[in-house]
């Protein structure tokens, strides 16, 4: 007795399925591949087989050669989104845990130059906007501004002459 889904007919159906899954996806927001390819793995279920693989690697192709899905305009989108707000470090660490290529997180981080100064300067204004009162409010900005990707020497040096402030005295 043979199981319907090892007909062609069955698959049909279900590529069907799995394209209109992963257009859905990529409706809502921008996907490197390697996120989209895990998320549509990750919902085959017990038919997450090799067979149910090199379905979901031909539909990407597919998706990618439509323009659909395209790993360069899922980094820009990422970096002018965190640009700002995240160190650059920070954004290419994203971007390359989201499976993105070396190369193409390079040339999405050199489209859009990030000064991880001014960067942190303008956070840093916009979330406190003044100097810590207290060492407990210190390693709080500290805290805050180190999970955005900026080193603590940047932060302690923003935190020693923070921005805005009269440097005349008297």
């Amino acid at each position: 007795m043979t199981s319907k889904a090892s007909t062609p007919d069955a698959d049909e159906p279900a590529a069907d399925a799995l394209k209109a899954r992963a257009v859905r996806l990529l409706a809502r927001r921008e996907h490197s591949r390697a996120e989209l390819r895990s998320k549509l793995l990750r919902g085959g279920g017990a038919d997450a087989s090799a067979s149910h693989a090199a379905t979901v690697d031909a539909l990407l192709d597919d998706l990618a050669a439509g323009g659909y899905l395209s790993d360069a305009r899922y980094a820009q989108t990422v970096v002018r989104r965190k640009g700002g707000a995240y160190s650059a470090a920070s954004i290419g660490a994203t971007l390359k845990a989201s499976g993105v290529p070396p190369e193409t997180v390079a040339e999405a981080l050199a489209s859009r130059p990030l000064d991880d100064d001014e960067a942190l300067r303008a956070l840093w204004s916009k979330r406190f906007g003044k100097p810590p009162e207290s060492d407990r409010e210190k390693a709080r900005q500290v805290r805050f501004l180190q999970s955005r990707g900026f080193t603590l020497s940047a932060v302690l040096r923003l935190l020693r002459a923070p921005p805005g402030l009269d440097a005349g005295g008297s």
